[in-house]
């Protein structure tokens, strides 16, 4: 109402840019630690702990890529944000603030993914158990267990993604509340959210955060088993050919 109907896709761009490299470290990262974990934890099976950890380390190449992009795209979605082009608000943030400041957030973001995507593969690996057994290339199920794995782990880590926005976005109410006049540190901005809104306030926007992780993870991971059977099966004809 108040900014435009396309007010919602500012930052669309950035994003879109910075998921796909990481996106791929992520997933290739993934798949050689699972396979190599589970050999050593349950040689032959499926491992959940092998999972959570595989997980856990993907997202240490993940975020390295996508937390610069996350930054830009925050302050571009920012209620009357300065900015009008990405271009804009890289070059103010790199004066103003130093290249850092595209890192700041990046060991709290990391504090929060960690167990946002150990629960969130620990949790499709549990749900692919129960139903697709066999493995098999089944795009229902793939859909269904990325949504709900999804939920679950959204759910779980909103008050540490919480704090990250609030250390991408140093918003000016909470800046206010702030002696410093800067937050840094997970610890501050932990402290903060309650000054300013007490426990209530770590859980603001869950609704939003499970709605817009759900068909995020649903798309990922259909996306992803898709061209992993494509390319698999590829990779089998070829071996027959010969």
């Amino acid at each position: 109402r108040t900014e435009g109907v396309w007010r919602p896709m500012r930052g669309m761009n950035i994003t879109a840019t910075g998921a796909g490299p990481a996106h791929a470290l992520y997933f290739a990262c993934y798949e050689k630690l699972k396979k190599t974990l589970s050999d050593v934890i349950h040689a032959g099976g499926n491992s959940h702990v092998a999972n959570g950890a595989a997980g856990c380390v993907a997202t240490l190449l993940h975020d390295a890529a996508m937390n610069p992009a996350e930054v830009v795209k925050q302050r571009m979605q920012m209620y009357n944000s300065p900015y009008q082009r990405v271009t804009d608000c890289v070059r103010a943030v790199w004066r103003n603030e130093g290249a850092g400041a595209f890192y700041r957030s990046y060991t709290t973001q990391l504090t929060m993914n960690i167990p946002f995507q150990a629960i969130h593969f620990m949790t499709y690996e549990f749900l692919q158990e129960q139903l697709n057994p066999h493995r098999q290339y089944n795009p229902g199920s793939h859909v269904v267990s990325g949504a709900c794995a999804g939920a679950v782990a959204a759910a779980a880590t909103t008050p540490l993604d919480v704090c990250k926005t609030l250390l991408n976005t140093q918003e000016s109410l909470a800046l206010s509340s702030n002696i410093s006049g800067h937050i840094t540190g997970m610890a501050n901005a932990f402290r903060t959210v309650y000054q300013v809104g007490g426990v209530t306030a770590y859980f603001r926007g869950v609704q939003a955060r499970v709605i817009y992780q759900m068909p995020s993870t649903a798309i990922a991971w259909s996306v992803y088993e898709f061209f992993k059977y494509i390319l698999t099966k590829r990779q089998e004809e070829r071996r027959a050919g010969k």
